[in-house]
């Protein structure tokens, strides 16, 4: 019989274990402003560019229509974001900021940078440039994205 695999010694039930334990930090670190991860993340590409799709949305987030749709329930509830149609593209609902959805950048940007400090603090600028590569290298395996492919 062949000899069976130790789980914990796999690259992957690390990184799983590694990824779990940071989404629960970053809950936390955002429940300080009423947020959680994913409404982040939807905030995030509509930074980059107001007024996007919801199918632009999913697709640059890498998840399913109804995920999103229900990430945009809660953020249109708490006023951070609005729904609605364009006159020329009815099939089309694009999503657009609040002001509010805006201002909330600065606070969002503090807990930000507090988690990524958290996260990067045992290790030395080296590591954490090597992280940050080794990090977009698995990425683009599961996407086919890169970082660079995120400006």
């Amino acid at each position: 019989m062949a000899e069976l695999i130790k789980f914990e010694d796999t690259v992957s039930y690390l990184l799983a274990k590694v990824s779990t334990a940071f989404r629960n930090s970053l809950e936390r670190q955002l429940g300080v402003i009423g947020l959680h991860g994913g409404q982040i993340f939807v905030l995030f590409e509509l930074w980059k560019k107001d007024g996007l799709r919801q199918i632009d949305l999913a697709n640059n987030l890498d998840l399913s229509a109804p995920t999103v749709n229900k990430t945009l329930k809660g953020l249109i509830e708490v006023g951070l974001v609005t729904r609605s149609r364009i006159d020329d593209d009815a099939r089309s609902t694009r999503i657009f900021l609040t002001d509010s959805g805006k201002t909330i950048r600065r606070d969002i940007e503090a807990q930000w940078l507090e988690l990524e400090e958290d996260c990067l603090s045992g290790l030395t600028e080296t590591e954490r440039l090597v992280l940050f590569d080794l990090l977009g290298k698995l990425r683009g395996t599961y996407t086919g994205r890169t970082a660079s492919d995120e400006d």
